[in-house]
């Protein structure tokens, strides 16, 4: 079970009112798998993510996860008894992968069951945002606890990433800049638009067909909701082809909160104009969980009849933020599963440079789930010079270094390796330099020229982040994928091992190499030629990159 919880409080979050005993609530008991298992499943995913291999992107069915890694039967049966008799649960789920048992109990069930005490919490800042926690340990009999990995969520305090805007006023106007840079009206020329971003890298745009079978998803959380009003108004500013639609919502959806609070709904229209722009006319869906959960979110995906191909996150914390190293294994074995079935899981790498949420201090703080080997992590760069579309350098703000719980993996050893031995390198003391390195690429994230977005009922103003870097990777790759899915090949699934064979060939990466990722204070990772712990291996050349995915 879930031992090593680090603390059961959040500086950002406020104690409320005991639950109450009848409230409802929906609990999710993951599952241990036998260490051995992991470890030859990995061995698994890597033959079907490498270029080259007799079984390269040969994903496999959630029949066939499920006989290569899940738990045993025992495990399943011991956990569905206690849920039962000892929880009283009569609404009982387990997913397709059979590693997670989802219920929905009263909270007093859940207090007296698992021998703790269960709060609401609102955010100090988004007051409307309400979770339940526990404050102290929870714990489960013996019986059921040796098959347990987690309880999710009962003690986790996510540090919300709400993306901030800049007010249309507090820039000032290009009037030298290329034609796309006012592809959204000359006011707004200042800002990274749809057209700014296609002449970089040079994907289709507009993209007005698609291939069977094809779709991308991103990832929303608590009160990030989206309205058709601002995908309407940004559709027609920027006189897309299309105007930016979801074609399907799983988890809920709430468009009249978009129209008032603080900063509404601004990352979640973030992802959505942009993945719906870029990826045109390929179907989009929204995941939404009112939890901040990642455990739900890996669950939800494994659970789908019909999932995404590509899912794009911005959402994470510091790894020193997580509660246990027992949560990080269990999203880990998750997003490992989602990747093996074709599934590509795309994560903003952070937005506070090397040092991360935690700040200033005697180490530097990696980012989670960024530091995963399972997901494809998303720096940021800038434009080397304000408004003109060429070279970019690595933003300063941009999520980056070594991950503390993950060894380097296996797909990157030659290129941490060569990296390691670069002159311009922090302090050894500051990070673990037999971590796996991220991020694995980047794209435009910083403030030379934010991203222009439309909230709030049609108000216009710049958004930075790599926030804004993830979605827009997600939808090159779901291009990538249309043009696979096209030729009679299968999905791009888990990235990593493709990437990273793509930048050792040369040609499909624009290679960023000024710039470090100290945050606005010291220290930090310098860009350099080739992969590096500041940008990756760069930003994407499309027709390069679609290239190479379809020589396999």
């Amino acid at each position: 079970m879930e031992e090593d919880v680090k603390k059961f409080s959040s500086a950002n979050w406020k104690v409320g009112a005991r639950v109450e005993e009848s409230e409802k609530l929906a609990i999710e008991f993951w599952l241990k798998h036998d260490k051995e298992d992991i470890r030859n499943f990995e061995k698994e995913l890597l033959e079907l993510s490498t270029p080259g291999s007799p079984r390269y992107a040969k994903w496999l069915s959630p029949e066939e996860v499920v006989e290569k890694l899940s738990p045993s039967r025992e495990a399943i049966d011991v956990v569905l008894d206690f849920v039962v008799n000892d929880l009283g649960a009569s609404d009982v789920h387990v997913i397709k992968h059979k590693s997670v048992v989802k219920v929905k109990v009263p909270a007093g069930a859940v207090e007296r069951a698992l021998e703790t005490r269960l709060f609401h919490h609102t955010h100090a800042k988004y007051t409307k945002v309400d979770i339940v926690r526990a404050v102290e340990p929870y714990s489960l009999p013996t019986r059921v606890a040796r098959h347990v990995s987690v309880v999710g969520e009962l003690v986790r305090f996510p540090r919300m990433r709400f993306a901030e805007v800049t007010p249309v006023t507090n820039l000032t106007v290009s009037t030298s800049a290329s034609s796309e840079w006012s592809a959204c009206g000359s006011r707004y020329s200042a800002y990274v638009n749809p057209s700014v971003l296609a002449a970089r890298y040079g994907f289709a745009f507009p993209k007005t067909s698609y291939a069977s079978g094809n779709s991308i998803a991103v990832a929303e959380f608590e009160e990030e909701y989206y309205d058709d009003t601002d995908l309407e108004d940004f559709s027609e500013l920027c006189g897309l082809s299309q105007t930016v639609t979801v074609s399907k919502t799983v988890g809920g959806n709430s468009d009249s909160y978009c129209s008032f609070g603080l900063e509404p709904c601004i990352e979640s229209l973030l992802d959505i104009e942009y993945v719906g722009a870029i990826a045109g006319a390929i179907p989009l869906q929204v995941y939404y969980s009112t939890s901040y959960s990642l455990l739900d979110l890996a669950s939800t995906l494994s659970d789908a009849d019909d999932p995404p191909l590509v899912i794009s996150v911005s959402y994470g914390n510091d790894e020193a933020q997580q509660t246990s190293s027992s949560f990080m294994e269990s999203v880990n074995t998750a997003f490992m599963k989602n990747g093996a079935q074709g599934i590509s899981i795309i994560f903003a790498a952070g937005d506070q440079g090397v040092w991360g949420r935690e700040g200033l201090g005697t180490e530097y703080h990696p980012d989670f789930p960024a530091g995963s080997p399972y997901v494809t992590a998303v720096g940021g760069t800038d434009f080397v010079t304000k408004s003109t579309i060429g070279d970019e350098t690595a933003w300063e703000d941009g999520g980056s270094g070594f991950s503390d719980e993950f060894d380097t993996a296996s797909w990157q050893t030659d290129e941490v390796s060569a990296y390691l031995k670069t002159d311009d390198l922090p302090s050894s003391s500051f990070y673990n330099a037999d971590g796996r390195g991220y991020p694995d690429l980047s794209a435009l994230a910083g403030e030379v020229n934010p991203y222009l977005i439309s909230y709030k009922d049609g108000t216009y103003g710049g958004v930075s982040g790599t926030s804004a870097a993830s979605p827009v990777v997600a939808a090159i790759i779901a291009q990538i994928n249309d043009a696979r899915l096209s030729a009679g090949k299968s999905s791009l699934g888990f990235l990593n091992p493709m990437l990273y064979a793509a930048g050792e060939a040369g040609g499909c990466f624009n290679d960023v190499t000024s710039g470090t990722t100290d945050g606005g204070y010291s220290g930090g990772f310098t860009a350099e030629e080739g992969w590096d712990a500041a940008t990756g291996y760069g930003t994407i050349i499309y027709s390069k990159l679609e290239e190479f995915a379809l020589s396999y």
